[in-house]
């Protein structure tokens, strides 16, 4: 390219292949997507699979420890994993998810859990479950990633310096999906034990939500269980073979674009202001039928003494 005096200046098409590619690597991956629409020789540069394989480390450490990670298949699973579910994604209601056949369910769910504290990672971990069992089937769903054992951290913890990364992931197709809101969506704080809930929770279509959860011990900077399960709309727990028809479902559905973290605790208040309002109206429903109930019961004994009186 020439410039005003004469002389030619470097353009970036001009420099090495090799100098091109340690610059993508620095790139997030929503600008490495980009850069591969500019044009045909970026587009095969930004396909290098070492430069996405190094991106998905850089955010999940512990897909280090994924036996199943493909060398070849981590741009799929950043364009998988790293946006969040869109809330319009055809996911079936935990009632219809019984008439899903069992080999459309996956068989082995991988999970890829970060936990970080003020930027720092505190714990890193594969946990792989057995989803054809009949035992986690019947059961409710959940995945824990931290039980028993615990962790202490550095220093006393900030719930609002917690971000959670969990990625759920099927080996056997090579899906994935964002399964945490990586921000707390709340905070939940019990006096009497003196543990703090922090969620990360991510609303779904279909009335349902992937609820990550990390319990802690604020003061001591103890971190005693990080988990995940599957809520229904009334608050109540989703058994395994719903959680998975649900899985699943995100897995193939469609992906939100930009914003999704604050879209996702926006989604997450609406979900609880939703639940909340169905457990009044439920509880007004039950009043009123007890207050019939008595009525007729008080009636009837009114009924009672009045033959008793003229007999």
């Amino acid at each position: 390219m020439a410039t005003g005096d004469g002389e030619s200046a470097t353009a970036i098409e001009d420099l090495p292949a090799d100098v091109l590619a340690l610059v993508l690597r620095r790139l997030d991956g929503a600008s490495l997507a980009a850069l591969a629409c500019a044009c045909a020789a970026f587009r095969g540069l930004a396909a290098d699979p070492d430069a996405w394989r190094a991106l998905c480390l850089a955010r999940w450490p512990s897909l280090r420890d994924v036996p199943s990670a493909d060398h070849k298949g981590y741009r799929r699973l950043f364009a998988d994993a790293f946006p969040f579910p869109a809330a319009a994604a055809a996911v079936p209601a935990p009632s219809a998810s019984a008439a899903v056949p069992a080999r459309r369910l996956p068989a082995r769910l991988v999970s890829a859990v970060n936990l970080r504290h003020g930027g720092a990672c505190i714990m890193s971990r594969v946990v792989e479950t057995d989803a054809a069992s009949e035992w986690f089937l019947g059961a409710p769903f959940r995945v824990d990633a931290l039980v028993q054992e615990g962790l202490s951290a550095p220093a006393p913890i900030t719930p609002a310096d917690l971000s959670l990364s969990w990625v759920l992931i099927d080996p056997a197709t090579g899906r994935a999906v964002n399964a945490s809101s990586r921000r707390p969506v709340s905070v939940d704080r019990r006096w009497l034990t003196g543990e703090t809930v922090v969620r990360f929770a991510v609303v779904l279509g279909g009335g349902v939500a992937l609820d990550a959860a990390v319990t802690c011990d604020e003061r001591f900077g103890h971190v005693r269980e990080v988990s995940l399960c599957v809520e229904d709309g009334e608050g109540g727990g989703v058994s395994g073979r719903d959680g998975l028809a649900v899985v699943a479902a995100a897995m193939a559905g469609a992906r939100q674009g930009r914003g999704g973290e604050a879209a996702a605790r926006l989604r997450y208040e609406e979900f609880v202001k939703g639940r909340a309002a169905r457990k009044e109206r439920k509880a007004r429903r039950e009043g009123i039928v007890d207050l019939c109930c008595s009525s007729v019961g008080a009636a009837a004994f009114l009924g009672f003494l009045v033959m008793l009186t003229f007999r």
